[in-house]
């Protein structure tokens, strides 16, 4: 016997209480699922419900609306894990190049790579059609990845390691890679995946250099040196 399977002399409950207890994660990741694949306004929560393996009222049960469900997977799978980034932050040990390395490996291999980044372009496709969960999206994802790069950024200039730049612009070149990248494998990268002979992973290296070297604190400008073919003219016996 597995130490996971049930005893077969365990109470008759046992089986449907741990059944219950998955019922929300199962919820979730079929709710991720549909959303990816047909979007929000094509989605319907009996499908939802039905791809889980239970009914519409039990989803009712733990969400109440189908954007309380939505909510709960954007949770779930992106705004849930800022606090543990926030941490890793912090206690990061390295140069602030090193971190901004790190902040592209780890968003790729937790959220890019995976069927949470369909999310992105969901919202780009259908944000104007639904206000309620587009604020909730501003709110729970876009400005919290806006001030946790602002902060890695900051934290560069205040070490003399970055240049100082303005901060509310470069955040968005510094997201502008992950946003291509998520909408490129939810779109033309999902029906022709070679479409552009792209390997994510070289990608993201591609613009960690192409930022880093924007970022980076430049050496002092070396005065002109004066052509040779424009000697200097001896100083003026005017008066």
């Amino acid at each position: 016997m597995s130490p996971t399977s049930t005893p077969p002399n365990a109470p008759a409950g046992t089986k449907r209480e741990r059944r219950k207890e998955a019922r929300p994660g199962e919820l979730l990741e079929a709710a991720l699922d549909l959303f990816v694949e047909k979007g929000f306004a094509a989605t319907r929560v009996d499908e939802v419900a039905a791809r889980a393996g239970v009914s519409k009222g039990t989803l009712f049960l733990y969400f109440p609306s189908k954007e309380e469900l939505f909510k709960a997977v954007v949770r779930h799978n992106i705004a849930g894990r800022f606090e543990e980034w926030r941490g890793e932050l912090e206690s990061f040990e390295g140069n602030t190049s090193e971190l901004l390395q790190y902040c592209y490996q780890v968003w790729w291999e937790r959220i890019g790579a995976t069927k949470a980044s369909g999310i992105t372009k969901l919202m780009f496709s259908e944000a104007q059609n639904f206000p309620e969960i587009t604020e909730f999206y501003q709110q729970e994802v876009i400005l919290p990845g806006q001030a946790l790069i602002r902060r890695i950024v900051e934290r560069g200039i205040e070490r003399g390691e970055f240049r100082p730049v303005p901060l509310d612009y470069i955040v968005h070149v510094v997201l502008a890679p992950m946003i291509f990248l998520m909408m490129w494998k939810h779109s033309v990268g999902a029906c022709i995946p070679d479409s552009l002979g792209l390997r994510p992973e070289l990608y993201i290296e591609a613009q960690i250099d192409n930022v880093l070297h924007g970022l980076l604190v430049r050496p002092p400008a070396s005065p002109p040196i004066p052509s040779p073919s424009s000697p200097s003219l001896p100083p003026s016996r005017g008066t």
